[in-house]
C-alpha cells in the first residue's frame, strides 16, 4: 500500500516554520507529488509572480488577513524558483537568503557600519553608490537605468527610471511644482499639435507617450506612484460603473435603449452615491 508521506506545519519556530515550507515545495515537485507542479519550469512562472505581487499591493488597501495572505502567494514564488533551481544544482533558498541578507547589510553602512548620514537623502546616495561598486566588482556593463525590469507596467517603470535619473540629480528642484505642471502642458500641446498637422499614428502616439511620462513624473513630485494612483481611478471607475449596470439591469431596459445623456445623468447618480459613502 502506498502511504502518503506528511509534511507538518505545526511548528515551533519561524526558521522551522520555513522549512516546513520548503518542505512542502519538494514534496509538491517530487516524482510522486503534484503533476501540475512538476511540470513547472522558471519562465512557467513569469505570470504568476507578476499576478501576486500585485494581488498583494491591492491587499495593502484591506485588512491584515488579506496582506498575510498574499504575502504568502508571493513568497510561494520565490520557494517555487528555489526548489527548481535545487533540483538542477544551481542554487537553493539558503543562497537566496544569503544574497538579500548579505546585500542589506553591505547598502547599509550606516547601520552595520561606521558611515555617518544626515538623513534618507545621504542613505540614497549611497545605496545608488555602493550599488555602482558591485556593478564593477561583477564587471558588468550595466547602466544606472538596467537595473529597472523592461517587464514592469508602463508607468511604473516611468515612475522607477525617473527616480533613478532623480538619485544623481537630473530631475526639476523638489518643490519647483509649476515646472513639472509647464511639461505636463507643453506635452499636451505637443499631442495636439501632432493631431491637428496630421502627423500619422506612429507620431502621435509618441506624443501621447511623452505625456504619460511626464504625468508619471507630475505624479512622483507630489508625493506619489502614478501606478498606485491610476489603479485607484480604475477602482472609482469600477464602482460607479458598477452603479449605472445595476441601474440599468433593474429597468429591464436594453444598453442600446439609453441615450448618452441618461447614461451621463447615472454616472452623476453613482458619483454623489460614492461621495455619501
Amino acid at each position: 500500500m502506498n502511504q502518503k508521506r506528511r509534511v507538518s506545519i505545526v511548528t515551533c519556530s519561524k526558521g522551522e516554520k520555513f522549512e516546513a515550507l520548503l518542505d512542502i515545495m519538494a514534496r509538491l515537485r517530487a516524482p510522486d507529488g503534484c503533476p501540475w507542479d512538476r511540470e513547472q519550469r522558471p519562465q512557467d512562472l513569469k505570470p504568476y509572480i507578476v499576478e501576486e505581487a500585485y494581488e498583494l499591493v491591492d491587499a495593502l488597501d484591506g485588512d491584515d488577513g488579506s496582506v498575510v495572505e498574499e504575502s504568502g502567494d508571493l513568497l510561494l514564488q520565490v520557494v517555487f524558483l528555489a526548489q527548481m533551481a535545487t533540483e538542477e544544482g544551481r542554487y537553493d533558498m539558503g543562497d537566496v537568503v544569503d544574497a538579500i541578507s548579505a546585500k542589506l547589510v553591505r547598502r547599509h553602512p550606516h547601520v552595520f557600519g561606521d558611515t555617518e548620514v544626515e538623513g534618507s537623502g545621504d542613505v540614497a546616495r549611497n545605496w545608488e553608490r555602493i550599488k555602482g561598486e558591485e556593478r564593477r566588482e561583477r564587471k558588468k556593463k550595466d547602466t544606472l537605468l538596467s537595473g529597472v525590469p523592461r517587464s514592469l507596467p508602463g508607468l511604473l517603470r516611468a515612475h522607477q527610471l525617473q527616480e533613478r535619473a532623480a538619485k544623481v540629480g537630473f530631475d526639476w528642484p523638489s518643490g519647483d511644482l509649476d515646472s513639472v505642471l509647464d511639461k505636463v502642458a507643453e506635452e499636451i500641446e505637443e499631442l495636439r499639435r501632432a493631431r491637428r498637422l496630421g502627423e500619422g499614428r506612429e507620431r502621435v502616439e509618441e506624443e501621447l507617450g511623452d505625456l504619460f511620462f511626464a504625468l508619471a513624473n507630475l505624479a512622483r513630485h507630489l508625493g506619489a506612484n502614478a501606478e498606485v494612483v491610476v489603479q485607484k481611478a480604475n477602482g472609482k471607475f469600477s464602482s460607479r460603473f458598477n452603479y449605472i449596470e445595476e441601474r440599468v439591469r433593474a429597468t429591464g431596459r436594453a444598453w442600446q435603449d439609453y441615450s448618452l445623456e441618461e447614461l451621463e445623468g447615472l454616472w452623476q447618480e453613482a458619483k454623489e452615491v460614492s461621495a455619501e459613502v
